[in-house]
């Protein structure tokens, strides 16, 4: 039965997008449908699969597949194989890809290979190889999720912190989300971007609490976030890293 399903997928979108959790969930399906014999993921990138050296990369490719037997090879950034390094020996990603196409196609049901990575970069990836395109049989695009989908994801992080939103607050993050969702490009961090927006919300909020004097912390809920754990999110583009001036030297015309 395991050699009559084909499943080797490619998993496209933005960071954060949940590209690498519906894998799983994948993979416990598959295993669950009887599809995987064991029904495990083995999680690599191009560090894992390429070596240094002329032959080392087949073997540790090789060895990948090995441990994925039964189960699902995850390669993340899969498009870095075909990333040209200029190595003094070429460069190896190609030897891995050779690998992966070969065992792919002779031990079909016996492994499946899941490959993820950025929409652009992705589609690069696939056309670098003629075979690359034809051993794939599904594709997955995860879309950017939607400022209210943020909200709610940011809303589950604070609920699994401990810590209740008041209502002004609650508005703000909204507000600030959607901000940083019309703000994004093709790199935009998704539920990465949520939780180092939470994260900052706790530490503010705890500096927030360790600053009280110790007789009015006692009155004071520690479990609510605040609009004053807030304002350190500007709604405001010239805040954000990428546009600030950097230092350094400016060459004379």
């Amino acid at each position: 039965m395991l050699n009559s399903f084909f499943l080797h997928t490619v998993l496209i979108g933005n960071p954060g997008t949940g590209k690498t959790t519906v894998a799983r969930i994948l993979t416990k399906i598959y295993k669950a449908l009887g599809m995987l014999e064991r029904g495990h993921m083995v999680e690599t990138d191009r560090q894992g699969l390429v070596a240094g050296f002329v032959g080392q990369t087949a073997i540790k490719t090789n060895e990948k597949i090995e441990e994925a037997l039964g189960g699902v090879l995850f390669i993340d950034e899969a498009y870095s194989l075909t990333a040209k390094t200029g190595g003094a020996h070429g460069d190896f990603g190609d030897e891995a890809i050779q690998t992966l196409l070969k065992r792919m196609e002779h031990m079909r049901g016996q492994v499946f290979v899941f490959v993820a990575g950025y929409t652009d970069n992705m589609e690069t990836f696939l056309k670098a190889n003629p075979g690359l395109n034809s051993r794939f049989d599904k594709m997955l695009r995860f879309e950017d999720y939607m400022p209210d989908e943020l909200l709610q994801i940011a809303m589950h992080m604070l609920d699994q912190s401990g810590l209740i939103p008041t209502p002004e607050a609650e508005e703000y993050l909204k507000s600030y989300l959607a901000f940083l969702y019309d703000c994004r490009d093709k790199y935009f961090g998704n539920a990465r971007t949520v939780r180092n927006v939470v994260n900052e919300a706790l530490k503010n909020q705890n500096l927030r609490l360790a600053a009280l004097p110790a007789e009015a912390r006692k009155n004071v809920p520690n479990n609510l976030l605040t609009l004053e754990d807030l304002e350190t999110f500007k709604l405001d583009k010239s805040t954000f890293a990428f546009n600030r001036q950097t230092i350094g030297f400016k060459a004379r015309s």
